[in-house]
């Protein structure tokens, strides 16, 4: 459905509305900055560093190229480019946001200088005809897509973010009590890191909506109702509850 396409830069956006080079700003809804770690500078990972810089956060983004090959993104955004082993450091939230195939080839001890509590969000879907290949535990013992992610990275996540297109991180924001603002599903089984992710999403402009546990989170795999859905929290939660278990044909191996 096409998440991992890139939409407008962030400051190509900004343009486009009427604004200027995009700065550091503090959004009313923002209670606290913090230091952030991207993992993965894709259309996702791009985005959300240029929106979470905008908002004045500390990112820190890597890629698997290394940082050299970040210097366009860091030069439009102040995001710190870095290696990916260095990307968690100090982080109270760090964004995995890489194919999910490439997981398990991530840095050991990725979050061990991470700051104490550190939320780690998600982004994943297996793909994986187009280009995950088959992975045995999600295919035959029906181990949720980001229960699979958990158990590689030695540390509980948050799924998010992995149903959203990326150019609506950059154009669909809109202020709380917006009768046009999106809701997001947000799954996990840490209830203190579930909550700062849900914090940080409505900074970003936009509702949550919380999906349950890391095994309920099937609800919002690639396939279900909720998956790539533009709607309201009314619309998000009808959503959830109307997901079946079974993966469709197209997004098995």
């Amino acid at each position: 459905m096409g998440f991992w396409r890139a939409g407008r830069t962030y400051a190509r956006a900004h343009t486009a509305r009427g604004g200027g080079r995009p700065g550091r700003q503090r959004r009313p809804e923002q209670e606290a900055l913090m230091k952030i770690g991207i993992i993965g500078a894709g259309n996702i990972g791009g985005n959300l560093t240029r929106r979470l810089t905008a908002l004045g956060h500390d990112v820190s983004v890597a890629n698997s190229r290394g940082p050299e090959t970040l210097r366009d993104l860091a030069e439009e955004t102040g995001a710190t480019p870095v290696r990916a082993g260095e990307a968690a450091r100090g982080a109270e939230i760090v964004v995995v946001t890489v194919p999910l195939k490439r997981v398990p080839d991530l840095p050991a001890g990725l979050f061990d200088g991470a700051a104490e509590g550190v939320a780690v969000i998600d982004t994943g879907n297996y793909y994986p005809r187009e280009r995950d290949g088959r992975i045995d535990a999600v295919e035959d013992d029906g181990v949720t897509e980001s229960r699979w992610t958990e158990r590689h990275l030695g540390h509980p996540v948050v799924k998010a973010f992995n149903g959203t297109y990326a150019a609506d991180i950059l154009d669909r924001a809109r202020p709380a009590g917006d009768p046009d603002r999106m809701a997001l599903p947000v799954a996990g089984d840490d209830e203190a890191a579930k909550r700062a992710v849900r914090d940080l999403i409505h900074a970003l402009g936009f509702d949550t909506v919380d999906a349950g546990g890391l095994d309920d989170s099937w609800r919002q795999q690639p396939g279900t109702p909720v998956y790539g859905l533009r709607g309201g929290v009314d619309a998000v939660r009808a959503a959830l509850s109307a997901a079946t278990e079974e993966r469709p044909e197209e997004f098995r191996a």
